[in-house]
């Protein structure tokens, strides 16, 4: 199996800079995109997709921006949290009511 290789964001910036730059002088973004991805080292579908990336972050296609989806996964997270402290919570308050019922009961 192939050992996946993580670009530093540095990279993955210029790669990105470099398709838009020379996007000119080939008759297509995947033209370019191939020829920029065979230079840093990348497979064409992987700079494909950073490119695809940096237009939704920039404004150019539509799409769910990066900072969107932190923050959308940052709010599940919390709810996923809540949900189950108000879950314990509610055990908790089950099991001291039925404490004070039994107590109430014995006196």
């Amino acid at each position: 199996m192939k050992k996946s290789v993580k670009f530093s964001p540095e990279v993955r910036e210029r790669a990105v800079r470099l398709v838009g730059e020379c996007r000119a002088s080939h008759p297509s973004q995947w033209a370019a995109i191939e020829s920029i991805a065979a230079k840093i080292g990348c497979s064409a579908p992987t700079l494909h997709t950073w490119v695809s990336r940096h237009e939704i972050d920039t404004g150019q296609r539509p799409g769910v921006t990066t900072a969107e989806a932190q923050r959308v996964k940052e709010l599940e997270r919390e709810n996923k949290e809540l949900r189950r402290a108000n879950e314990i919570l509610k055990l908790a308050s089950a099991f001291f009511a039925q404490a004070e019922l039994d107590r109430r009961l014995k006196s």
